[in-house]
């Protein structure tokens, strides 16, 4: 198994605007019954969903125009509460690839980096512009850079920040545990086979 590089994202983006949206937000409680990460996707944000939808408004992630979206754009604190893994799960299996926001919690970003997706960061000036830009253009096409640590948007190259350690892993593709192990496969085996114990396993 070769080893996994993220580094561009392409897409339209998805603009979530708030301060504190919370794991519970991004998958409601009842959904985590489920044996696999799999359904997970079209349950996302579907208490937000439906609360919005009493109010006579639609949440972007129930807006057909945002339907195709890759790329997610927040505020702070983006991914707080519990630090259920189910939270990045959900995102990725509706279609996110990536994330901008002001901050994140520390949790929830290793678990979007242990899934392959980048979560960089902004001021709030900038997350502003972001949002502003995506739903003036909500089919026109962002375009994230692990490598550049850039955003292009509408002919404009924006900076972005990520953490010198994720960015590395994105980059030589060890954020994939499993292609890291595989790709190691000899020597693990030559390891395990000087382990007294592991004859018993045989």
């Amino acid at each position: 198994m070769s080893m996994p590089i993220v580094d561009v994202v392409k897409g339209s983006g998805v603009p979530v605007r708030g301060n504190d949206i919370d794991t519970d937000r991004i998958i409601p409680a009842r959904f985590l019954k489920c044996v696999t990460f799999e359904g997970l996707g079209e349950n996302a944000f579907a208490d937000d969903i439906k609360g919005l939808e009493l109010q006579g408004k639609i949440h972007p992630f129930h807006n057909p125009i945002y339907r195709k979206g890759t790329i997610l754009v927040s505020n702070q604190n983006f991914g707080c509460g519990s630090s259920r893994e189910h939270a990045p799960q959900a995102l990725k299996r509706w279609g996110i690839r990536a994330i901008i926001a002001e901050s994140y919690s520390e949790i929830f970003f290793g678990n979007c980096v242990a899934l392959g997706i980048p979560c960089y960061k902004v001021s709030h000036a900038v997350a502003d512009k972001i949002l502003a830009w995506i739903e003036a253009n909500p089919s026109g096409e962002l375009s994230t850079s692990t490598s550049a640590k850039t955003l292009k948007m509408g002919g404009e190259s924006i900076e972005l920040t990520l953490a010198d350690s994720p960015r590395g892993q994105f980059l030589d593709g060890s954020w994939h545990a499993r292609a890291a192990l595989m790709a190691n496969a000899v020597k693990v085996d030559s390891i395990a086979a000087k382990l007294p114990y592991m004859q018993f396993l045989k």
